[in-house]
């Protein structure tokens, strides 16, 4: 180590002195010689000022030695060696890096020196005197510079590193720069030179030796075989020389994906099936086509490209995750198409031109789709309904035939019937094996011009399976009513009115609306044809004048008329009605204003006497008495239910499934109920408990619909007409008839046939049962006493 000494000289002029003091140059000192002292002492009588002569120290960082480290010497030309000079030391680390020795002027560093963390430090000197502490020398500035060594190896302060770059990319493209710093002096030597190589990595990636850039070494890098990269590489200071330090980083390098793979179907035939119950737009199955790329490079659009089933399914691609979605596109059915083959297709939609001799990026496969057979409801033709009937229609009468069908390949039959909901008024009622459609109640346009009721069908060995149709019936008008008039006319006539003066406009209107409009046609009625005081004048446009015929009306004489007016319509049939305007006669000023119409009272003389007036009231209190005594008279009285001129010899039929009371029960039953029904309409039995029985269907049933076992119109009828009597008292009754035979599971339960041979039992005491078992008496062959058959 060198030796750095900082003299002190005695000058006149700080810079003059420069040539006599002692100069430090390259960290060493050199003294004055005999002639320049001989010219300082010349010079000493003159003005003299002291001043430092300075320059720089070097030292090295990192020293490790155990004794402080020397830097340099400080000394003034004051000083004669006898101790009388005192050395201090300033500035930056004076006393805690930098020490001097207040003596000799030596300088030492007492703590290891770094120069990337400090690379020069600068201290002000001073010499004074050891005794009065005068200063013998002004106070000069020195700097110590570090001098740097290779203590610090290159450092990636960015690493570790991550890159990508685009599978199959050409040989050379760059990929990332990474760069490493040198702590060191990039001034002093080569320790901050770095140079940049691969430790790990090839020979899939290289890098630039000066500028750390990486790219590509190897062709045709394939992401799908390895996407992921781990690249090390080393930074070497000292130009990479030996004995350099050296840093090293990671680069992670993936490949990015490139549409390098054209997507194919794992199956070349699927197998799928589907209800023919299933809705519009349901999922059937899924395809799927596989493609080794990702993002965007795998994506799919799926199409039908051929097949008999194109205009019933459809196929939807799923965005995320890329398969295809086969849908119903129209309703199924398993009775008329079975099956459907489809050919799907699998195609990318972004292709990179580079890339297109490593296709064709689509490929195909075929579906096969089964349609399953299901229990289906009732299907109406058509599926709507829109009927006009007029609402003069009978009762009973079909306005038309509702026809489903079982759509299955079993057929099943259907019943018909209406959802009571959209019928409310029970208007309609529907055959429940034919389907016809017919009136159960009057229908009235005025009333409900429109009905819109709901027909079900259900097949009849599953009625879960319910099909439904609308009905729409619209109700045709008829002229069923006649016109009347629009309001209450009342018409003013005063007394002095003359003839042919216009006294009321009268108007009408019909409830009907027949299709070419109403007209209506109007006069007098014809008991007023030939009426003195008024008459009428037909406007023809539904409307009437009613004019004045004389003059001179007097209210004494007749305060009110009443003027008839016969209405009629341009229907058919053509319908009529009467209508009255009340005529007041008043009393009016010469304008024709009315001033009254209260005409003056006239006292009758004629009135009764007070006794006739009780003899009157009287007879009228006996006719009551008398009416209600017969009346009363007529609910005590017991007769029997039946009238008849004779007798009823017949015995009542009797049910004896529980305990009666024999034959003495003759109440029980009305045996004209079993008669032959064309005979017991010959036969009117009255009963004396309840109003006469519902009239004859004739007037709503014609006779040869019953004779035509027209059951649903007759009961329709009947129906209707009870549900019209609301005097009719509640005697219904419920007659069960059990068929047993042949046809039963039980077979019969008659002892007629339990014996098929001949057997001991006597039968004769059917003989002691009297006339009325005869008959059966003889079926059994049983004889009387005589020993004859009775």
């Amino acid at each position: 180590m060198q030796r750095t000494c900082l003299g002190l000289g005695v000058s006149l002029y700080f810079w003059g002195l420069m040539d006599l003091t002692t100069t430090v140059l390259s960290g060493s000192a050199r003294p004055l010689t005999e002639g320049q002292e001989d010219n300082l002492s010349d010079k000493l009588h003159q003005r003299m000022k002291r001043s430092w002569v300075w320059n720089q120290f070097f030292v090295l960082e990192e020293y490790t030695g155990t004794d402080p480290l020397y830097v340099g010497k400080l000394h003034s030309d004051m000083d004669r060696g006898d101790g009388s000079i005192k050395y201090i030391l300033s500035g930056e680390g004076a006393g805690i890096v930098f020490t001097i020795d207040d003596t000799t002027g030596d300088i030492h560093a007492i703590q290891r020196l770094d120069r990337e963390e400090r690379s020069q430090y600068t201290l002000r000197a001073q010499a004074l005197d050891r005794r009065t502490g005068r200063p013998m020398e002004p106070e000069s500035e020195f700097i110590i510079k570090i001098q740097d060594i290779n203590d610090n190896e290159p450092k990636f302060l960015d690493g570790p590193y991550v890159a990508s770059v685009p599978e199959m990319s050409p040989v050379g493209t760059s990929v990332i720069q990474v760069t490493a710093t040198d702590a060191d002096d990039p001034t002093y030597g080569n320790s901050a030179r770095v140079v940049y190589s691969i430790l790990q990595g090839q020979p899939y990636f290289s890098v630039d030796s000066r500028t750390g850039l990486i790219r590509t070494a190897l062709m045709n890098m394939d992401r799908e075989a390895k996407e992921y990269y781990e690249v090390i590489i080393q930074a070497k200071d000292m130009g990479g020389q030996l004995g350099g330090l050296a840093g090293t980083t990671t680069v992670n390098i993936t490949l990015s994906d490139v549409n390098d793979n054209p997507p194919r179907f794992p199956q070349k035939h699927y197998q799928m099936s589907v209800l023919e119950s299933a809705p519009v737009s349901s999922t059937v199955g899924r395809v799927v086509a596989k493609d080794l790329d990702e993002g965007i490079n795998a994506e799919m659009k799926y199409s039908l490209v051929d097949g008999d089933g194109l205009d019933v399914f459809d196929i939807n691609t799923d965005p995320n995750y890329q398969v295809g979605i086969i849908t119903v596109r129209k309703p199924l059915s398993f009775e008329s198409k079975k099956s459907y083959t489809l050919k799907v297709e699998g195609a990318n939609p972004h292709l990179e031109m580079r890339f297109l001799n490593l296709g064709p990026f689509r490929d195909t496969t075929t579906v096969h789709i089964s349609v399953e057979d299901v229990d289906e409801p009732p299907v109406f033709e058509p599926s709507f309904y829109f009927v006009e009937v007029p609402e003069d229609v009978e009762i009973g009468t079909t306005i038309q035939i509702i026809s489903a069908k079982d759509p299955d390949v079993t057929n099943n039959s259907i019943r018909y019937s209406i959802d009571r909901s959209s019928d409310p008024g029970r208007f309609f009622y529907v055959d429940i094996t034919s389907g016809a459609l017919m009136t159960a109640r009057p229908l009235d346009r005025e009333d409900i011009s429109w009905h819109n009721i709901t027909v079900l069908a259900m097949e009849l060995n599953n009625p879960s399976q319910v099909g439904s149709v609308s009905v729409t019936v619209k109700v045709l008008d008829v002229n069923d009513n006649a016109p009347e008039f629009a309001q209450f006319y009342e018409a003013f006539v005063c007394e002095n009115a003359k003839a042919g003066q216009l006294i009321q406009t009268v108007s009408a209107i019909d409830k009907d609306d027949p299709q070419e409009g109403q007209h209506f046609y109007y006069s007098l009625a014809p008991e007023a044809a030939n009426n003195p005081n008024f008459t009428l004048r037909d406007n023809q446009d539904n409307t009437a004048w009613i004019l004045t015929r004389r003059s001179g009306f007097r209210q004494h004489e007749q305060n009110t008329f009443y003027l008839p007016i016969l209405i009629s319509d341009n229907g058919r049939p053509v319908l009529s009605s009467t209508g009255t305007l009340t005529v007041h006669v008043c009393s009016c000023d010469d304008d024709g204003m009315v001033m009254s119409c209260n005409a003056e009272t006239y006292v009758l003389p004629v009135s009764l006497s007070r006794g006739a007036l009780i003899a009157i009231l009287a007879c009228i209190f006996v006719l009551l008495v008398l009416v209600l005594l017969i009346l009363s008279m007529r609910r005590q009285r017991k007769q029997p239910y039946i009238i008849d001129e004779e007798e009823n010899i017949h015995e009542n039929i009797v049910r004896y499934d529980d305990e009666g009371g024999g034959e003495q029960d003759t109440e029980a039953f009305d045996i004209a109920a079993m008669w032959n029904p064309r005979e017991a309409q010959l036969v009117v039995k009255n009963r004396q408990d309840m109003l006469p029985e519902i009239e004859s269907l004739s007037r709503y049933v014609p006779q040869a619909c019953v004779m035509d076992n027209n059951v649903h119109n007759y009961v329709l009828a009947k129906l209707y007409e009870a549900d019209m009597d609301l005097w009719a008292p509640p005697f219904d009754s419920l007659q069960t008839y059990m068929f047993e035979g042949n046809g039963s599971v039980a077979e019969s339960l008659s002892s007629l046939q339990s014996v098929t041979t001949d057997s001991d039992q006597s039968y004769d005491y059917l003989t002691d049962w009297g006339p009325r078992f005869k008959k059966l008496a003889e079926m059994y062959g049983a004889t009387d006493s005589s020993g004859a058959l009775w």
